[in-house]
Parts: structure tokens; C-alpha cells; sequence
């Protein structure tokens, strides 16, 4: 019963995390730093 147990949350898990990856690269990355111009003298 265990084993079926914890079989079972394997895979859910699995799927889920799955889930989680495909969603993830879908997001764009978020740019830490602020830009700055081209030109620093203006």
C-alpha cells in the first residue's frame, strides 16, 4: 500500500513540476538593472 502511496505522489508530482517548467519558459526575463541611454553626457 505504501509503495503504491508514494508512486502516486511521484508522478503527481512529476507532472506537476513538468507543468511548472513548460509555464516558465513562456515568462519573459525581468532586467534587474535599469538601462541607460547611449549617451551619458545628456
Amino acid at each position: 500500500m505504501a509503495d503504491g502511496f508514494l508512486e502516486k505522489h511521484q508522478q503527481d508530482y512529476e507532472a506537476r513540476k513538468a507543468e511548472y517548467l513548460r509555464k516558465k519558459k513562456h515568462l519573459p526575463k525581468v532586467s534587474r538593472r535599469p538601462e541607460r541611454p547611449d549617451d551619458e553626457a545628456l
